[in-house]
């Protein structure tokens, strides 16, 4: 399936047999997890099966289950919208990422060989070029990409979903943390983490994992929740790749 102008799905992928239901739920989930909608932004039935070119009532199951799941608000008018987080919401949702992230890297640890490593390497290089770009989709799914694949190095990473279900919840502040990277994220934490890695070293990695999700967002304030953001706030570039501290 394909999707007309409005959400970017070029990098969504495939899957084989594929129910219509399915599809939407994964489509309007990869959307709010890469930044593609904004905080208290409206979404009606209506509007979505017209950008995704389906039927109306695949969309309304797909609401409903990214409402269950935290990622859209029903207000008491009926209406959906992209909630707005609260600054205690936020540390919340920081700290629970702290936690099951480092966990999952350090469960990661023993499976972790070396053709992992070079391939998170070059993952990193990936999202540097997409900094140069200016490629908003490329530097937030090429930062989900790296931490998704350390994780799954474990044959069994439970926790993964849990993580994810985070992603989902923080999605809509990209924009808004990404533009002020240059700002706070001085130092590239997943240059830290390859080197935990490769020296084999936990408390390392858990410290790196840690500083790199706090840097990346834990500095936004109420005042930028508050503020909220916009699909023009200007992205970081090879300026800004230049400088970070490996």
């Amino acid at each position: 399936m394909t999707a007309a102008p409005g959400i970017n799905l070029d990098k969504l992928g495939n899957i084989e047999n594929e129910t219509a239901q399915e599809w939407v739920y994964r489509a309007l989930r990869f959307a709010i997890m890469s930044g593609q909608f904004q905080p208290n932004q409206a979404l009606t039935i209506r509007q979505i099966a017209g950008i995704l070119n389906v039927s109306a009532m695949p969309v309304r199951e797909a609401l409903k289950r990214l409402t269950t799941e935290g990622a859209l608000t029903i207000k008491s008018n009926r209406r959906i919208i992209v909630p707005t987080l609260i600054p205690a919401r936020l540390s919340e949702l920081i700290e629970l990422r702290v936690e099951l992230e480092s966990f999952a890297a350090i469960r990661a640890l023993p499976y972790i060989s070396a053709e992992l490593i070079s391939h998170l390497e070059d993952l990193n290089d990936k999202q540097n070029s997409a900094f140069e770009k200016r490629d908003f989709q490329g530097i937030i799914l090429g930062n989900q990409i790296f931490h998704r694949t350390l994780y799954s190095a474990h044959p069994h990473a439970v926790t993964l979903p849990m993580i994810e279900q985070l992603w989902l919840q923080i999605g809509p502040l990209h924009r808004l943390s990404v533009a002020k990277l240059p700002e706070h994220y001085t130092h590239d934490r997943h240059c830290d983490i390859i080197d935990a890695l490769k020296h084999h070293n936990p408390f390392g990695l858990k410290s790196a994992i840690e500083a790199d999700i706090r840097e990346s967002i834990g500095f936004l304030t109420e005042s930028d929740l508050l503020t909220g953001q916009d699909e023009n706030l200007p992205l970081p570039n090879k300026d800004y790749v230049k400088s970070l501290k490996k």
